[in-house]
């Protein structure tokens, strides 16, 4: 019977859940596939290149690239996300009233999308955290304060097409009440492509969370984190390029990753592109 049900999934879906799965079990259980602590030192064994003892070389304090890249599965996995459950949280529910209910509120909401996508989403989140310092949790909040205006203006634009749909008519003729005909008639329907996007952001939240370690207004040293690990190679590419590109190619497979998971959904709720 498994299968069955294995066999009728999308393609993209299951090579996208094979490598999420993959980078998953090196975040629950880096030990099982990081020889080295990625935080040790070892002066004995300074910008070595990849070889047997270290297969992905080592940087400039001695630490195993291959550990390093490993442990920070774990801090780029939970920044894709805590960096997308607040926005698309918060951006279903506002689209879903301001979309359903329209008016005043869906004028101001209008005009704060102009605002919004007026600037580019990486100098605002930019900003934010500039202003708030840099960490993890001020980059959470950063994107939230502003990454949930494209989740709600998602979900305004299905629920404005299936407020007029003629089972709403029903429900209100049948005298159900908003908060029921919101919750288990509009939400489920407007609520697919939604959930599509953000399986996608999720892979842009990795890319935003790397630029930022990579900046210095993410996650901080020592922390191993695939952004900063680029941050600590940039200086010794030509002499050392093992320790920027092995992290690079970590956030080139999570990408595809997130976005093959994002494909395979879509194909899988029928969801139009």
């Amino acid at each position: 019977m498994m299968y069955r049900v294995i066999g009728r999934l999308p393609a993209p879906l299951l090579a996208g859940a094979a490598i999420l799965l993959a980078l998953l079990l090196c975040a629950a259980a880096p030990g099982t596939v990081a020889p080295y602590d990625p935080l040790a030192f070892d002066y004995a064994a300074l910008l070595q290149p990849p070889g047997r003892a270290h297969l992905f070389g080592t940087d400039q304090f001695g630490r195993d690239i291959l550990s390093r890249t490993v442990a920070a599965a774990a801090i780029d996995l939970q920044i894709a996300v805590l960096a997308t459950v607040g926005p698309l949280l918060i951006g279903t529910v506002v689209g879903l009233l301001v979309g359903y209910y329209g008016g005043i509120a869906d004028a101001v909401f209008g005009r704060l999308v102009d605002l919004v996508v007026t600037f580019p989403f990486l100098v605002l989140v930019i900003a934010i955290v500039a202003v708030l310092g840099p960490g993890l949790g001020n980059m959470y909040v950063a994107i939230t304060a502003v990454g949930w205006v494209f989740y709600a203006r998602l979900m305004r634009s299905e629920v404005l097409v299936l407020r007029g749909q003629d089972y709403v008519s029903a429900c209100k003729v049948l005298g159900y009440g908003q908060a029921r005909i919101l919750l288990r008639h509009v939400l489920p329907n407007a609520a697919r492509p939604v959930i599509v996007y953000w399986m996608t952001d999720m892979a842009l939240a990795i890319l935003l969370g790397s630029s930022l370690g990579y900046l210095g207004l993410g996650a901080q040293p020592p922390a191993a984190e695939w952004g900063v690990l680029i941050a600590d190679g940039k200086n010794l590419f030509t002499q050392a390029w093992w320790i920027a590109v092995f992290p690079g190619f970590a956030i080139v497979l999570a990408g595809i990753g997130f976005s093959l998971v994002g494909d395979g959904v879509a194909d899988l709720l029928d969801v139009k592109r």
